[in-house]
């Protein structure tokens, strides 16, 4: 299957570098460069450890200074000034808090990833000015926000009674894809593209799935990284379930053009692809590579794969086990099979016996059968780095 790599936000800083000169006295110079007033006061000010609904995983991997930084940059921002002082003078250490908030906080959409961050530094000083790029109007704000109240609403509701988090990761991540196109636009890049424009690119996409996964108080962090064979970026999601970390890329996850001709006009083939759910981590990891900007935490568990959370995972090549899992899921009204390996060899095994050889037309007469019909046309779909097929009758 052709892989998909999608573009991920870089920031733009415009640095501008302001130096004093000494002039007269060592004492009217040594006032010139006082810090002012603002600086002063932030200084002393006592750093939250937490704020209250966000799990803040990139702030917690800042030293002290750095994180008096990201809760000045979040309060300005969350009040939207148009400039503001912080308490940090590098321009590289200024650049990772800022990442640091907008990784954590998918919610303050306004503060948009494409416009021109401006920072006036200055020579020797250990603070700066400060100046984000707004995207939005406040009316706009205001629709935008109401849109993200609606679709975690209606999101919720589609929960089961009683799911556990995996169950909530699933629908959430059903959710978005159900509800997005992925298409560039003007709001792609941020969660507004997706709650209100129903369109984003992989940016908007983990931001997404990101600010309902906090809503439900599932530990969700936003990391973007690199593609293989590709010069763009990619982001997606690390979430925790039972104390274990994986893998959730809705990006992928997304993929109307998997079906081709006929078979993609026909309701009943409607599917999610549900491989990017919890993937092996040495099958994602090949072909997506995090930032080494931050940390992140290690995905190393495969229980809540899709496919093995529903049986449909096999070590080894058996034909009658394949089968025997085929006539389940027609039994049960199933118009798509889909069942996955977890290694190279099992895989082609399969492929070469079903596909190859069309040994899967017994499981074609066998649908034949059972809805009473005369012929039948089935198609195919394989995602080879996933191990995985798609049959569609």
């Amino acid at each position: 299957m052709k892989k998909r790599h999608f573009p991920v936000f870089r920031l733009f800083l415009a640095v501008l570098v302001v130096a004093f000169l000494a002039a007269g006295s060592v004492m009217t110079w040594e006032r010139a460069v006082r810090d002012p007033v603002e600086v002063r006061t932030l200084k002393k000010q006592e750093v939250e450890s937490t704020d209250q609904g966000h799990q803040e995983y990139y702030f917690n991997l800042l030293d002290d200074d750095e994180k008096r930084g990201y809760r000045e940059i979040l309060k300005g921002v969350r009040a939207h000034e148009e400039n503001f002082y912080l308490s940090l003078g590098g321009d590289d250490q200024i650049d990772r808090v800022y990442h640091a908030v907008l990784k954590d906080h998918p919610e303050i959409f306004w503060i948009h990833n494409r416009e021109k961050v401006f920072k006036t530094t200055y020579d020797g000083r250990d603070y700066c000015r400060f100046s984000p790029g707004y995207t939005y109007t406040e009316e706009q704000c205001r629709e935008i926000t109401q849109a993200m109240e609606a679709a975690y609403q209606e999101m919720a509701a589609q929960i089961p009674e009683g799911a556990d988090d995996y169950q909530k990761v699933m629908t959430a991540y059903t959710y978005i894809i159900d509800h997005t196109a992925y298409e560039i636009s003007d709001d792609d890049q941020s969660i507004a593209g997706v709650f209100w424009k129903k369109k984003a690119v992989c940016a908007g996409y983990a931001g997404a799935v990101q600010y309902l996964l906090e809503r439900l108080d599932i530990p969700c962090i936003y990391v973007e990284g690199d593609a293989a064979g590709s010069t763009q970026g990619h982001a997606w999601n690390i979430v925790e379930l039972d104390g274990q970390y994986y893998y959730v890329d809705a990006t992928n996850g997304d993929q109307p053009e998997f079906l081709e001709g006929d078979a993609a006009s026909l309701a009943e083939h409607k599917t999610t692809i549900y491989d990017y759910l919890c993937p092996f981590p040495q099958e994602y990891e090949k072909n997506y590579t995090p930032s080494e900007e931050f940390q992140v935490p290690a995905c190393t568990a495969w229980d809540k794969n899709f496919y093995v959370m529903n049986g449909a995972c096999f070590d080894s090549y058996d034909r009658e086990s394949v089968y025997a899992l085929c006539r389940l899921r027609i039994d049960n009204n199933a118009a798509v099979v889909r069942f996955k390996f977890s290694n190279a060899d099992a895989y082609e095994a399969a492929y070469e016996d079903l596909i190859t050889e069309e040994k899967i037309q017994e499981i074609a007469r066998y649908y034949m059968t059972v809805h009473g019909l005369q012929e039948i046309s089935y198609h195919y779909g394989v995602i080879d780095g996933m191990y995985t097929m798609y049959y569609m009758f």
